[in-house]
């Protein structure tokens, strides 16, 4: 087998997984908003929508198992229903919204059809895929993805070199924390414990590839997606800070998105994106999906039959929620990423760092401290935001919806150092 050009094809094909709905919706407008500070707020979205991702692809390297071995330390029912969370939230909103992107800025704006019509012909199409699956790296890796990346760029580039000259200021308070949080959004830490076990599953149906072997391809191809998500989330994210004194302040995620591409491109500019959206939305909703059903097939003894319900009952939901538009979509998942985000966060870190630094004490420790404070965050999209100021006062950093990374760290670190005192005792 040839390392370098299966690395690079296993990379393309993480990419693409990734590069969804979120993704290309979430930088521009990121752009727009963040104004002379788009350099703070990009590092910001970077750290939650790329390091913490490619930090996940890496465990999958190393533990080359499913979804299930990142929280088996903590406990096996914990696993099983974390696993079983995190598979349902992806098929209820990512998935969907994928297709209703696709329907906003690909379909509706030339054919004017309904999106119930969008989201039925979509994930029809997906499913098609999700039973080839034996397919997917290579259809994915070798073909969509190099289309997708050179309409990126040529939107990219072209944007450097017709730059408006006013730039309006940002609208960040804490530019940084904007980034952090709005990465959420991109669903790419939950993303990458799915489709990482997807690469995982897609390697084994090839014979004759060792453990170290597949280490070493995992870990280069995440290497690879990682640095193409790096340049063009940066080259959004700078091209919608430059061109943001052309939006209107209460444009949509997916209007700055087109209006950015019909600025730079003219008017072969709709035609250019509509193909990117149809391409960037299919690959990741196939990538889910098919995590999802490899999932609950392996609960079942590799059985084909749960594989292909498990399909069926995914596509059903994507096309149930895929009618709604992509700004209700947002609004129902911040929440839920607030509370579910936290805890995939602190699994992912842990199963990077070496073992010895990471026992089944500190697992259970860590998770549960993250998992308590992360709660506050939760709440108050649900209860009035006043009754939270008193909690908020006490833990630092609540007041960005991070209360639960320092009391984490210190729990991380005071186990740790108890246990090599009672080592060396």
């Amino acid at each position: 087998m040839n390392k370098r050009k299966d690395s690079f094809i296993v990379g393309l094909a993480l990419f693409s997984m990734f590069f969804g709905a979120g993704n290309l919706i979430l930088p521009p407008y990121l752009g727009l908003k963040s104004g002379i500070d788009w350099p703070i707020v990009a590092i910001g979205f970077t750290i939650t929508a790329v390091v913490i991702p490619i930090l996940g692809i890496l465990a999958h390297a190393r533990l080359q198992g499913t979804m299930y071995d990142f929280g088996k330390k903590v406990s096996s029912t914990f696993s099983w229903v974390f696993c079983f969370l995190v598979y349902a939230i992806s098929i209820t909103l990512p998935a969907p919204r994928t297709a209703s992107v696709t329907h906003e800025m690909a379909i509706e704006p030339f054919f004017g059809t309904s999106s119930l019509l969008t989201s039925s012909i979509y994930f029809v199409l997906v499913f098609i895929f999700v039973i080839n699956r034996s397919k997917i790296l290579n259809i994915i890796g070798k073909y969509l993805t190099p289309l997708i990346v050179l309409i990126l760029l040529i939107i990219i580039c072209l944007g450097f070199f017709t730059t408006p000259q006013a730039m309006h200021p940002s609208t960040f308070k804490t530019p940084l924390i904007g980034g952090l949080i709005e990465g959420y959004q991109t669903f790419d830490a939950i993303g990458s414990i799915v489709v990482g076990g997807v690469i995982i599953v897609s390697l084994n149906l090839k014979e004759g590839i060792s453990y170290d072997h597949k280490k070493i391809l995992v870990r280069n191809g995440g290497i690879i997606a990682g640095t193409g998500l790096l340049l063009i989330y940066s080259g959004l994210i700078v091209n919608g800070a430059l061109y943001n004194s052309i939006f209107s302040e209460e444009a949509t995620r997916t209007e700055v998105l087109s209006s950015l591409s019909s600025e730079i491109l003219g008017n072969i500019g709709a035609s250019f994106l509509s193909v990117l959206v149809a391409l960037a939305c299919f690959t990741t909703a196939i990538g889910i999906i098919v995590g999802t059903a490899d999932y609950f097939k392996g609960l079942f003894k590799e059985s084909k039959v749960v594989y292909i319900l498990t399909a069926i009952i995914a596509c059903v939901l994507g096309i149930i929620m895929g009618q709604f538009d992509v700004h209700y979509i947002i609004n129902i998942a911040l929440p839920i990423l607030m509370f579910i985000y936290p805890i995939t966060i602190a699994l992912i870190l842990l199963n990077v760092i070496p073992e010895k630094f990471a026992s089944k004490t500190v697992f259970k420790a860590v998770i549960f401290t993250t998992f308590l404070f992360s709660i506050p965050d939760f709440l108050k999209f649900i209860i009035p935001k006043d009754n939270l100021l008193f909690v908020q006062y006490f833990i630092p950093f609540s007041q960005y919806s991070l209360g639960w990374v320092l009391p984490a760290l210190l729990v991380f670190v005071t186990i740790n150092l108890i246990n090599s005192r009672l080592h060396f005792k």
